[in-house]
């Protein structure tokens, strides 16, 4: 079985990718393009994966 590889660490901070969140939808009322909901989907996932690698690092 190959080897597990390292988890690297996101580009982004995830308080980086928190105001990029904030910037793309500003208000809750606000309704997102489908291209925005994309975007706010995978800006989701790099944020959460920004702060799995900060809980990790903290262990």
């Amino acid at each position: 079985m190959p080897p597990t590889p390292p988890a690297r660490s996101p580009a982004r901070s995830a308080d980086e990718l928190n105001e990029a969140i904030r910037r793309l939808w500003p208000h809750p009322a606000m309704r997102l393009t489908r291209e925005q909901r994309a975007e706010y989907e995978q800006l989701v996932e790099e944020w959460a994966a920004a702060v799995r690698a900060d809980i990790v690092e903290a262990a």
